[in-house]
């Protein structure tokens, strides 16, 4: 080499600096671990070899019944909803978390499913569409959107009554300007709100009478 100089031996890199570097410390051990799951392979072989998670079995309990589903680590729920349950109510629209078509429950909470990773909702119980009716007898809210012609194609329809089911689970008198604010995070392409706005309504009245 130029000026006699020796080749210097690269150290190789141990998990706990790589992470250490990235700012993560012991923090980032904690969040990569129960996040991304405990089922590691390794990118290198020999000293300072580097885990990388893959993914674990998780455990939902999806419109009453538990599952027990492998996912990948960067798998999201919808994903699984969609392609592993085939529970195809949940609409992949906009894919990144702005229209509320994906829209379910977790733990009676409305979240876009496509914004969310699998593993962080191991351990859940999860709601979607197809889970609201009775038999054959449709939830309130479904049937007030069908009374009210609260849908045009229906791609934005899942994640509306989704929204508004939680609404009316904590609140059972809402004010048009609570339904307005509850329903913000959802968009209608065919801008069908006011009929829409009216079909919560009525399902709210109807709840109330039982």
């Amino acid at each position: 080499m130029e000026n006699g100089q020796k080749k210097k031996k690269i150290k190789a890199v141990s998990r706990r600096v790589f992470l250490q570097t990235l700012g993560g410390g012991a923090a980032g051990v904690s969040v990569a671990s129960r996040i991304l799951g405990k089922e590691p392979r390794l990118m290198f072989e020999g000293p300072g070899e580097l885990e990388m998670f893959t993914g674990k079995t998780i455990s939902l309990t999806v419109n009453g019944k538990k599952r027990k589903i492998p996912a990948a680590a960067d798998d999201t729920l919808l994903f699984i909803l969609r392609e592993r349950l085939r529970l195809t109510g949940s609409k992949s629209v906009c894919n990144r978390g702005e229209c509320g078509g994906c829209t379910v429950l977790l733990d009676g909470k409305p979240i876009y499913a496509c914004h969310m990773l699998a593993l962080q909702a191991d351990g859940a119980e999860i709601t979607t569409v197809e889970g609201l009716a009775a038999g054959d007898k449709l939830h309130p809210v479904q049937q007030a959107f069908i009374d009210k012609d609260a849908y045009q194609c229906g791609f934005c329809t899942p994640g509306f009554i989704m929204t508004s089911v939680a609404l009316l689970n904590n609140n059972s008198q809402p004010t048009p300007g609570d339904i307005r604010v509850a329903l913000s995070g959802n968009l209608c392409r065919c801008g069908n709100y006011q009929k829409i706005f009216a079909a919560v309504a009525a399902a709210a009245a109807t709840m109330r009478r039982g």
